[in-house]
């Protein structure tokens, strides 16, 4: 009896320890930004310099950035995202990320960007379309930066 418990004790250990060590090191875990979330940091720098594969933050984002009011000096809360196979809110709508209390958006979802997308943000009383197409998630790694910020109202 005793010989079986410890067995058990092995066994459970070395599933505890490859599962966590798949998630740090190789793995993703899921992580979506939801209406009213509070779990987000760093507003307005680009998530995916430490939400990568071997970075320091926990998931690896496939779309992530922040959302400004129309002043683009305060973050902007609880809005959409959302990526379309047309310009202007036209063909398929393909995906919806919710920006959260703190004015970011992320997630680490597949995302088949195929030959770009179009995205829109959207706030409480107005949509903003992106003209031109994406390829990659990385919003604030051009917007803040070389572009204007994201932002909506």
């Amino acid at each position: 009896m005793k010989l079986n418990v410890i067995a058990s004790f092995f066994a459970l250990f070395s599933i505890l320890t490859i599962v966590v060590s798949c998630n740090k090191e190789g793995g993703n875990s899921t992580k979506i930004s939801s209406i009213g979330g509070t779990r987000s940091h760093n507003q307005g720098n680009n998530c995916m310099n430490c939400h990568k594969s071997g970075g320091e933050g926990d998931g690896w984002f496939n779309v992530a950035g922040t959302v400004y009011d129309s002043l683009k000096t305060s973050t902007y809360p609880n809005g959409t995202v959302r990526l379309y196979t047309g310009p202007g809110g036209t063909g398929t709508l393909k995906y919806t990320i919710y920006v959260d209390a703190k004015g970011n958006f992320y997630t680490t979802e597949a995302i088949d960007f195929g030959s770009g997308l179009y995205p829109s943000v959207q706030g409480s009383t107005a949509t903003h379309y992106m003209a031109a197409t994406i390829g990659t998630g990385q919003c604030n790694s051009c917007h803040g930066v070389s572009t204007d910020k994201l932002w909506t109202n």
